[in-house]
């Protein structure tokens, strides 16, 4: 008989064991919409996620912090500075250690599940659902990792034998996903689930922390505090768009509005956009604080009065914006977005709730855009709104798995 003055025993709690791997070329602490998409998805399940992924700086620190365990494989960077050889050496080598390192864990951890954050280095993949005894794989899809898998045939065929061998694929928007399904026939399940903004990546609990911080950087670079300030962040690189913003402003100085335009980022249109800005004579409207690191990031979301960022698919090259993380952190900040209808920016932007959409091939449009924006605060305040709620939307990357529960 029990004894009644005795306590119940506690249940035993058992730590789960991870039985999910992660496989993300580029993860954090290097910087880029990939690396805090694929983030974000480790900490929904911190207990059950592995990650592999490539050294990059400051990872030693960065991984000790983390939730989960985290594997990485050398990445030379000497291969950084050998051009198209270095990116195709720097791929074979992805390839063959995230393949021989994948292998090596699973004897080790035995997990049930792949999940591989790009389309980029997908043959691995591939051979991988031949060398383990799994059947939960699923591919992340993103945008330009979907152009590249298209582009020659035999990578195509590929890429379409890949497909045929996973349990799922995931989009980051609508127009990825359906972009795959007008080119190629998928024999498996797509899921679209979009990023999310994080906000500790800003230190922040709440982005009005930053407000007190708008003055500081307008002050740094001697920008009035009644000017019109609008930001773009991206790396400096054509089809981002950012020569068609600074190509605007003559047109807006001339309807008499004080404004001035930020561009947070590096790359290699740095000193084109200077020289653009030098022969429109808007030099002293135009600002370079080159990448800033994202506590500083805040304080420049906080300082602007409007995020604009008009991308373009830049067929030459093969790029196009999949989604655009920085329209959501934008939104996070409570500022209106201005964007154009291509690729997946139209999940990010919606047109009337948290941004404004413009034609891409139309200047005049673009300019009116801008225009209505910077004459009305109303506006401004009631998109900036709803982009805050937008922003912090999150989809259980979990829901790829209820089919096996279910």
């Amino acid at each position: 008989m029990q004894n009644l003055y005795e306590s119940p025993p506690l249940p035993v709690r058992v730590k789960p064991s991870p039985d999910i791997l992660v496989i993300c070329r580029t993860f954090l602490p290097e910087v880029g919409g990939i690396q805090e998409y694929a983030y974000n998805r480790c900490l929904q399940d911190p207990e059950r996620i592995i990650v592999l992924a490539a050294a990059c700086p400051g990872d030693a620190e960065f991984d000790l912090a983390q939730p989960f365990t985290i594997y990485r494989w050398f990445n030379p960077p000497l291969l950084q500075k050998m051009g198209v050889l270095g990116s195709l050496l720097k791929q074979v080598l992805a390839m063959v250690c995230s393949c021989a390192i994948a292998l090596q864990l699973y004897r080790r951890y035995h997990y049930r599940a792949i999940e591989w954050s790009h389309a980029y280095d997908f043959p691995a993949l591939l051979l991988l659902s031949y060398l383990l005894p799994i059947r939960s794989l699923f591919i992340y899809l993103h945008g330009n990792d979907l152009l590249c898998a298209l582009k020659q045939p035999v990578v195509r065929s590929l890429f379409v034998w890949t497909l045929g061998r996973l349990q799922g694929v995931i989009c980051n928007s609508a127009f990825t996903q359906e972009y795959l399904q007008t080119h190629l026939s998928v024999p498996r399940p797509i899921y679209i689930i979009h990023p999310s903004v994080r906000p500790e990546k800003f230190a922040l609990t709440n982005p009005l922390e930053q407000n007190n911080e708008r003055d500081s950087v307008r002050q740094h670079h001697n920008i009035p505090e009644t000017a019109i300030v609008i930001l773009s962040v991206g790396r400096l690189i054509r089809r981002k768009g950012f020569q068609r913003l600074i190509a605007q402003l003559p047109d807006l100085l001339t309807l008499d509005l004080d404004v001035h335009l930020i561009l947070c980022g590096r790359g290699p249109m740095a000193t084109e956009l200077r020289e653009l800005a030098d022969r429109l004579q808007v030099s002293d409207r135009v600002h370079f604080p080159g990448r800033v690191e994202d506590a500083v990031l805040a304080r420049y979301y906080a300082a602007a009065d409007l995020f604009a960022m008009l991308t373009f698919f830049d067929a030459e090259a093969s790029c196009i914006e999949g989604f655009g993380i920085v329209y959501l952190e934008a939104g996070y900040f409570g500022k209106p977005v201005i964007a154009v209808r291509v690729g997946g920016v139209s999940d990010a932007v919606l047109h009337e709730e948290n941004g404004l959409l413009v034609d891409p091939d139309s200047p005049q449009d673009i300019t009116a855009v801008l225009s209505r924006l910077c004459r009305d605060p109303a506006l401004r305040e009631r998109l900036g709104r709803r982009g805050q709620e937008l922003a912090v939307r999150i989809t259980p990357h979990r829901c790829i798995y209820e089919s096996e529960n279910s």
